[in-house]
């Protein structure tokens, strides 16, 4: 089985005036956020052969703040992971696919609607993907993520 990582950026400061919705840094909160999702990763050995990350400020900055708890990763920005689709999600997903255990680093309405999908069977409640939220995929070796072979093992958020 090979796991794909899906975190959610971290809470983040509204834009100031002038400021592109790309340039919003962290809030106090989401770095205390990210360095939780850090310590979960790390308590859970989950930490990742290769990260994505999306080139905005606030994925860079969460991404960083986890680095700091588990450690140096093989790590890209990927700018398909700003404002990525669950399509997009899975093609990146995809085009990994020889990584037992990759990490994206990327933002809501794309994350939580590809968890959403895979969990379409599942009667327990699921709580979106709130900033700094982890969602652990697992999927066969060099499969594509498809219903009724890809599951969520994990799920948490601060």
């Amino acid at each position: 089985m090979r796991e794909l990582i899906l975190l959610r950026h971290a809470h983040a400061e509204p834009a100031s005036i002038g400021q592109t919705d790309f340039d919003r840094p962290l809030s106090q909160h989401g770095m205390i956020e990210a360095e939780a999702a850090g310590y979960w990763l790390r308590k859970q050995r989950l930490t990742p052969d290769r990260v994505l990350c999306s080139p905005a400020r606030r994925a860079r900055e969460t991404l960083e703040t986890i680095l700091a708890v588990i450690g140096y990763v093989e790590q890209c920005l990927e700018e398909r992971l700003y404002e990525a689709t669950v399509g997009t999600l899975m093609a990146l997903a995809d085009e990994y696919r020889e990584i037992d255990r990759l990490l994206l680093v990327g933002h809501n309405p794309g994350m939580e609607q590809l968890v959403s999908l895979i969990r379409s069977r599942e009667t327990s409640e699921y709580p979106g993907m709130p900033t700094g939220s982890i969602a652990l995929l697992a999927l066969p070796l060099n499969a594509s993520i498809e219903l009724g072979i890809t599951y969520l093992t994990a799920f948490w958020w601060p």
